[in-house]
């Protein structure tokens, strides 16, 4: 009898849990594959006959699997004279095996020789297709198998990111975050290339190290390093709440959402992204969700703007709840103009997300000083610049001068 010591960072404890659905999200460094490729050697070992599969949406060869990592890793764990590895396969106790595919290879009747397959491990689950994660889910289904998913996320419409970030991701699913800093195990050579990175490419900083997406403009003016540094686990008591509004223009199928952004002003004088509640929907659906939004974060005030459909704003909303007070302001300048005075807060670390906003990340990371490149209308940016306009005025409303003009001599400007 043979027992295994496994030692398991504390981030990836939850997935030793049963489940369906398991994956792993975060920046390189995280040790995501490393657990992965343990658990697969374990489960292999734990249950006879085990048949698995390691998956990635485009394989060209078998130095791009993992089938390298499980190697070392049946050799760490010294545990290789219970596994037969093959140049294209590895077997495994009890007539098992581990094979090693690409979903693009596959059509819908090829999938069908995974059908009596235990676990399915994608790699690199970012660049899935959503056609391969339609024929993937329903053709791993023997009892009790599963399906693992390791990645570093590229957009919030990856299809892995909306099955297993989605607003409705699968009940039967337990998903972690994973970073450097989770990982016990983080080589020192890697902290030295994480530093170079933290200090010369700002821009890609937070999606390689961090887990957080892409990002989605060159010269943004937000980056994703600068609202990681300066996010909040909890808000400090806060001095003036605010609901910010930037509704869409429809409220059709297809149609972009209605940005609903919760800020507040602390009592330290710092600002705060609270609660992003935008939605879709019908005018009432979207006043329903400002007012519940209001209530919920006991807000002083509403502030939407007058230009495009303000006035509906404020229709809308105190038709619904009177009591509710509502600041209409108007748009003098664009978009971009109005966001780059919010932009230098961040980057004074004057104004820090309680949580994570992926979302309106994304937005902020789409803006540049040219205009808006992102997917869309930045509809979730809008209603935060709004609010943080409203709560920082003295870096936003445009300064006036004052002059003393002295009145001329008698015979004119020439005395």
């Amino acid at each position: 009898m043979t027992t295994l010591q496994i030692e398991t960072p504390r981030v990836f404890v939850p997935l030793l849990e049963p489940a369906r659905y398991k994956g792993a999200y975060g920046g390189r460094g995280s040790g995501k594959s490393h657990h992965f490729a343990e658990g697969l050697v374990e489960d292999c070992l734990m249950h006879s006959g085990t048949r698995a599969v390691c998956i990635r949406e485009v394989q060209k060869s078998l130095k791009e699997s993992a089938k390298r990592l499980i190697e070392d890793k049946i050799e760490s764990l010294g545990v290789s004279q219970y596994f037969n590895v093959k140049s294209t396969e590895i077997e495994t106790p009890g007539g098992g095996v581990i094979i090693f595919q690409g979903m693009q290879d596959h059509t819908a009747e090829s999938i069908k020789s995974l059908e009596g397959f235990h676990r399915a491990w994608c790699e690199e689950a970012q660049t899935l297709s959503a056609r391969s994660l339609e024929l993937l889910r329903p053709t791993i289904r023997a009892p009790g198998s599963q399906l693992w998913f390791s990645w570093n996320p590229r957009s919030v419409n990856d299809p892995v990111d909306s099955l297993l970030r989605g607003p409705k991701p699968p009940a039967d699913s337990i998903v972690v975050r994973a970073n450097y800093s989770e990982n016990p195990f983080f080589p020192r050579e890697l902290k030295t290339e994480r530093e170079f990175d933290a200090q010369h490419k700002r821009d890609r900083y937070g999606h390689i190290w961090l887990g957080e997406y892409e990002p989605m403009a060159v010269g943004a003016i937000w980056d994703r390093l600068t609202i990681h540094n300066s996010r909040r686990e909890k808000a400090p008591t806060m001095g003036r709440i605010l609901v910010g509004v930037d509704p869409a223009g429809s409220s059709a199928p297809g149609a972009d959402e209605h940005g609903i952004i919760v800020g507040g002003l602390g009592e330290d004088g710092e600002g705060y992204v609270l609660d992003d509640m935008s939605t879709k929907g019908s005018p009432r659906q979207w006043g329903e969700r400002v007012c519940a939004a209001h209530d919920l974060h006991s807000a002083d005030a509403v502030v939407c703007e007058t230009n495009y459909g303000g006035e509906m704003v404020a229709n809308t909303i105190q038709s619904m709840r009177p009591d509710i007070r509502v600041i209409e302001v108007h748009a003098t300048r664009g978009k971009h103009v109005r966001a780059e005075p919010i932009a230098a807060l961040y980057s004074l670390g004057r104004i820090h997300h309680v949580g994570t906003f992926p979302t309106l990340e994304d937005q902020l990371c789409g803006m540049t000083a040219a205009g808006y490149e992102g997917d869309g209308s930045p509809d979730r940016l809008d209603a935060m610049v709004w609010v943080m306009a409203e709560l920082f005025p003295a870096m936003t409303r445009p300064k006036t001068r004052t002059a003393t003009i002295k009145p001329l001599g008698v015979g004119g400007w020439m005395g």
